[in-house]
């Protein structure tokens, strides 16, 4: 995007024709304009009956605002704005979110993840979700496969949910889902096809286990504005080899993170921020031969372990007594 010049203001402005004390320095009157404008905006929202939307919506004019007055936004910028968001507007349907895809490269998903996901001692560190996960996702048995005819080298997964004290936390819900070999999810493909995911019950002891893939490295979509974003940055769109896991348990703060692939060239520069060194894992290379489940492959396969720890909820406040 090419800068745009801009004209100097002009050092005064007269705002009674040759009356010296009705002159002001242009800046002031500018800037007075300006916060008017602010101003009115934000009394528009006075009457909101919602404190909360109330609150976001003065907080985002202002910040909006402050915005464009810093940089000071010019009506060409705005209208290619305006033509960004459309586009991504366009793009996105029931199976890509470029929306997600810009709040990620943009880093506010993982500032949001940091905010709602304070840290606890010894918990599973939490990252993004993602433009890729997909409610409805089938249901596995305990050591089934996930794969559903996605490529790649098999990959056997365990581990075990518990909490930060130590507890095993049984009938946890566990969600995954992940690329195939090429980099593509499951979404990604025109012939609504599902395969890379699906969610299991942990054990009375807490433990978890499934087949997969080895997770790969892959390109964000980049055919859209997010890509165009960061062309224009001079930033790459690939993400690390990685799976996801959304594990739910009631008393338990609902875990959404990522497992990444040790020694992947892309870990120092994640597209969307999303890599914690605690989440880096070893994944195991085996000939072919059979699984710790007896499982045979004719092929050399993978493997990993994984320990989920959630933090617990807080309590609900009790009711005073009456």
């Amino acid at each position: 995007m090419e800068p745009f010049a801009r004209d100097a203001l002009p050092g005064r402005v007269v705002l009674g024709a040759g009356a010296a004390e009705d002159t002001v320095p242009a800046g002031a009157a500018q800037a007075a304009r300006e916060e008017a404008v602010t101003a009115e905006v934000l009394a528009s929202f006075g009457g909101a009956d919602a404190p909360r939307y109330r609150e976001i919506m003065e907080s985002l004019v202002r910040h909006l605002h402050a915005f464009a007055r810093e940089v000071r936004l010019t009506e060409t910028e705005w209208q290619q704005g305006i033509d960004f968001l459309t586009r991504a507007g366009h793009i996105t349907d029931d199976r890509r979110q470029e929306f997600i895809l810009l709040s990620d490269v943009l880093g506010l998903s993982m500032l949001t993840v940091a905010i709602n996901a304070p840290a606890s001692a010894g918990a599973t560190e939490a990252t993004v979700v993602g433009p890729f996960f997909v409610a409805g996702a089938p249901e596995v048995p305990l050591g089934g496969d996930i794969a559903g005819g996605a490529k790649g080298r098999p990959c056997y997964v365990s581990g075990a949910v518990r909490g930060t004290g130590g507890e095993p936390v049984p009938g946890a819900r566990i969600e995954v889902w992940e690329s195939d070999e090429d980099g593509f999810y499951d979404v990604q493909y025109p012939d609504g096809r599902i395969g890379g995911r699906g969610w299991l019950r942990s054990a009375p002891d807490g433990g978890y286990r499934f087949w997969s893939v080895r997770p790969a490295p892959y390109p964000i979509p980049d055919d859209g504005p997010v890509g165009d974003l960061l062309t224009w940055a001079g930033r790459g769109p690939m993400r690390p080899a990685h799976l996801h896991f959304k594990v739910d348990a009631p008393g338990y703060r609902t875990l959404i993170t990522h497992i990444f692939v040790a020694g992947d060239p892309y870990l120092d520069r994640d597209a969307v921020f999303g890599v914690k060194e605690s989440l880096i894992t070893d994944f195991a290379e085996h000939p072919p031969g059979r699984g710790p489940d007896g499982r045979l492959s004719d092929e050399p396969w993978t493997s990993v372990t994984f320990d989920i720890v959630l933090a617990r909820l807080p309590p609900v406040p009790q009711a005073p007594g009456i």
